[in-house]
């Protein structure tokens, strides 16, 4: 017997005009926990950052992950709506923001980042890398209370199957499936990578494990998620969503492998 979506209102609390929302306060729990998590990992050595690039940090990762994230949205996935609608870029309160962009967009202010305190690129990253679970975690989380991105229509003898505002048939929720695989399963892999074994001494690991395993959940997950309207399927099979996780997991590959070069001490 499927579910009925939960009452959920995706604004906590309002002041005046300012309307709080469970969106927002995702990103804002995804940076700040993994910002601290950063700081914890960083004891081990080698050490990644120096006190100066960790104090900075939260500005360079927010300014990256913001932008990228809404310029990718607009790149990837409705170009032809905002080229004719150009105004509509800056709306970021209507929604739109692309995990791949979001990567793109903090690896590039990472790397700035980096040439400017002159750090090790690589291990800055891969310890980015390691926290980066808890906002999708957090993330996803939000894009259910919020009932979008969900899941193709589902068997009504699954009993975890939720039907959405304004729907009649069962859906999977596929919102829930990214935030326990990219989220929270990615997290304890990386975690055990870090705290278990020797990754740390090798610039460049995490990194790559991060970018594999994300691809490979979010391509699976995939299967059970709606694609977007506007693009549909491509070769009537693939989504945009696996499109674009195929040259993250060559990278991680890349990265995986020349990492026994990248000893760091």
């Amino acid at each position: 017997m499927a579910i009925a979506f939960p009452d959920i209102d995706p604004i906590i609390f309002e002041i005046g005009p300012l309307a709080i929302r469970w969106y927002a306060l995702s990103y804002v729990a995804g940076i700040l926990l993994g910002w601290l998590y950063i700081a914890k990992l960083d004891r081990l050595e080698p050490k990644a950052f120096n006190q100066k690039a960790y104090d900075d940090f939260i500005v360079w990762a927010v300014l990256g992950v913001l932008l990228g994230g809404r310029i990718g949205y607009v790149l990837f996935y409705n170009f032809s709506y905002y080229l004719t609608n150009p105004i509509d870029i800056v709306k970021i309160w209507h929604g739109g923001m692309s995990f791949h962009g979001g990567i793109i967009g903090a690896i590039t202010s990472l790397y700035l980042m980096c040439k400017k305190h002159k750090l090790n690129f690589l291990r800055v990253t891969d310890l980015v890398a390691c926290a980066a679970p808890i906002g999708l975690f957090f993330g996803r989380l939000a894009n259910f209370i919020n009932a979008e991105l969900w899941g193709r229509f589902a068997s009504e003898d699954l009993p975890w199957a939720v039907i959405f505002p304004g729907e009649t048939y069962p859906r999977h929720p596929s919102q829930l499936y990214e935030s326990a695989l990219e989220g929270a399963a990615l997290f304890f892999i990386l975690a055990y990578a870090a705290y278990r074994t020797k990754a740390q001494t090798r610039a460049g690991i995490l990194s790559g494990i991060f970018l594999c395993g994300y691809a490979l959940f979010r391509s699976f997950v995939e299967f059970f998620r709606e694609p977007d309207i506007q693009i549909g399927y491509i070769m009537e099979f693939f989504t945009m969503g696996q499109i674009l996780c195929l040259p993250m997991l060559l990278i991680g590959i890349y990265l995986i492998s020349i990492s026994k070069k990248n000893v760091v001490r």
